[in-house]
């Protein structure tokens, strides 16, 4: 079966009155292929994956005292809750800073094992991180995680090049301190339109 492939969105980009309309709608485009590639090349992957991210293994999941109540169906107060876990009492896989929880080691309670699937996939109870993993858009560029075994980078990139039109270039840029982490920046180019660029 073809995948399917992102319609340009090139001609929307071409005529926006101000930098900061072009930003927005360089943003809104991004955010859309990275959509489109997850669906198409990473969520049909994810019930045949050999290393989940739902199973927290290498990943450390940041929520807010809602999910974290939510999904753990935890009935005290978070008061009551932070105690717990300030003394050890709390799940192993919890702990607490910054106002927030991260959450690593142990399965996330929606992750159905026999399925290997999300039991809250497409629900506001699914937290943005997740529905974000691997890539996402950020400030103008595209963030890619290769920790995800379903994201071919090469095949990424195409893809939102073929997104965005032969106006604009990506640029490949790898975390030094986690080379795992890769950013796609989005150069428009003046004049002939030019290939994508590989840079590391």
């Amino acid at each position: 079966m073809a995948r399917p492939t992102p319609r340009s969105t090139a001609r929307k980009l071409e005529t926006p009155s101000t930098a900061q309309d072009t930003r927005r709608l360089l943003a809104k485009a991004l955010a859309k292929a990275a959509a489109d590639y997850q669906n198409a090349a990473v969520i049909p992957h994810c019930t045949q994956c050999t290393k989940p991210c739902c199973k927290l293994e290498s990943l450390v999941l940041e929520l807010e005292w809602k999910p974290v109540k939510l999904l753990w169906r935890i009935e005290e107060s978070r008061h009551a809750f932070d105690r717990r876990l300030a003394t050890g009492q709390g799940p192993e896989e919890i702990r607490a800073g910054n106002g927030l929880y991260y959450i690593h080691g142990k399965a996330c309670p929606a992750y159905d094992e026999t399925q290997g699937s999300c039991r809250i996939y497409g629900q506001p109870l699914k937290p943005p991180g997740c529905s974000d993993f691997p890539v996402y858009e950020d400030e103008g560029g595209i963030m890619a995680d290769l920790r995800c075994e379903a994201v071919d980078l090469d095949a990424l990139v195409a893809w939102i090049a073929r997104a965005l039109g032969p106006g604009f270039r990506i640029v490949k840029s790898a975390d030094e301190e986690f080379p795992f982490l890769v950013t796609l920046s989005v150069r428009k180019v003046s004049g002939k339109p030019s290939r994508t660029s590989a840079h590391k």
